[in-house]
């Protein structure tokens, strides 16, 4: 048997089946350098898959620029090493080519932020656009490549149009966490043509939320609100296994309290979901696993008992009850992972449940909190207390999902090239 060393050992691993592959990759020695900061990336071309979605306004303004914000550590890092930047984003959910769903808003507010070192350009068809633009790009220019879902390729995973986006560059680079649950083919196509790595965003956001799920300070408080259990019925079920107590609000909460008998009047609550909230209520009883529900809530400013709530009437938010009982159990966590709002958290009236848990999680500094989705983002409002959230997750399918299966699609495909 011939010795197996650094030179051979990259050889033996692309021979071995998946199931091989995972078993090897769990040994510190063997695991695969999958982020930027494990290899040396210089002086390439580096495509680069960002995460540039951000909240717009209704006149197509930028409400909140936090993605973009997140992603400057990666782009910072590669300008260092002297590499060639052209990124790939989406914006919104566009059919076609939609003005108001250009990057060109995303291209100005990315060029305030690296002014100092790089210029940023939009590039409208980088399929029709003059070769010598790539071929001529300098160190300190940004190509930016507008809306990619303006192509339907992209979300057939067409890998002839990720053929297209490959040739433009020698290394890929995924840093855009919140999109990586998807098989598109920016994510999960041109990795299997190009050498590719996570960025330093992918990295943190990877690390922060396994920890968390894998290894975590107890006890662990889950909290999931939202409107649908259809949505988050795999994540409750995960939940169920890893967390201590698992708080329930929004909408969500009303088919769990309608599953034990409370009549919810015209509250939001999926009747086709009833017995599947039982399972999941017996399940954690099995798993002696606490889900706590409301025993309040607000209809019309007044509160009510969940179980006596007025005739035609809308439970809208928890009440202070319940935000005593939350409050209690959040102040006790060690770990504290938030995804869904409490309420109608759009009308002022409805989002003090929200607000309540943003408050208790930031006067818990000694826990770790973790808080992702982008509702639970939208209803965050008092920015002077972000600092004291432990991680702010971009992603909200691709957080739930991470925490469902411990990967996603988008990372699974950096693992199969890798640079010499």
């Amino acid at each position: 048997m011939p010795f197996i060393n650094g030179d051979n050992i990259s050889s033996l691993i692309t021979k071995l089946d998946a199931k091989n592959k995972e078993f090897l990759w769990k040994i510190p020695a063997f695991r695969p350098k999958l982020f930027i900061d494990e290899v040396e990336i210089s002086n390439k071309r580096v495509l680069l898959r960002a995460d540039f979605d951000v909240s717009l306004n209704d006149n197509y303004t930028i409400a909140d620029d936090v993605r973009i914000h997140k992603n400057l550590p990666t782009i910072n890092y590669l300008l260092d090493r002297h590499n060639k930047i052209i990124c790939v984003a989406k914006l919104g959910r566009p059919e076609g080519r939609d003005p108001g769903l250009s990057l060109k808003v995303v291209v100005e507010r990315l060029a305030e932020y690296v002014k100092d070192r790089a210029t940023v350009r939009l590039i409208d068809d980088f399929l029709t656009e003059d070769r010598s633009t790539f071929e001529n790009q300098q160190e300190n220019e940004i190509l930016v490549l507008e809306n990619i879902r303006f192509y339907p390729e992209e979300q057939e995973e067409n890998m002839e149009f990720a053929q297209k986006l490959a040739n433009l560059a020698d290394v890929y680079v995924n840093d855009g966490f919140a999109v990586s649950h998807r098989r598109e083919a920016s994510i999960t196509g041109v990795p299997q043509l190009l050498p590719s790595y996570g960025g330093l965003l992918l990295k943190e956001e990877t690390e922060m939320i396994s920890k968390a799920i894998n290894n975590p300070k107890r006890p662990l408080v889950a909290i999931v609100g939202g409107a649908k259990i259809a949505d988050k019925i795999n994540l409750i079920t995960k939940l169920i296994e890893l967390a201590d107590c698992v708080l329930i609000g929004g909408g969500l909460a009303n088919t769990f309290l309608a599953a034990k008998g409370c009549n919810m009047q015209k509250s939001l609550y999926e009747k086709d979901k009833v017995e599947k909230a039982k399972e999941l209520l017996e399940l954690a009883a099995s798993q002696e696993t606490d889900i706590i529900l409301p025993s309040d809530g607000v209809v019309e400013n007044e509160v009510f008992a969940v179980d006596s709530l007025p005739s035609d009437s809308r439970m809208l938010d928890i009440g202070p009850q319940t935000k005593a009982h939350f409050g209690a159990m959040i102040a006790r966590a060690n770990t504290v992972i938030w995804n869904g709002p409490m309420g109608y958290f759009e009308n002022p009236s409805y989002k003090q449940g929200t607000d309540f848990i943003y408050y208790s999680l930031a006067h818990n500094p000694e826990a770790t909190t973790i808080v992702g989705g982008g509702d639970t983002l939208a209803a965050i409002s008092k920015k002077e207390y972000l600092d004291t959230i432990t991680h702010i997750s971009t992603g909200g399918g691709a957080m739930l999902e991470f925490i469902e299966k411990g990967t996603l699609p988008g990372i699974e495909a950096l693992k199969g090239n890798r640079m010499e």
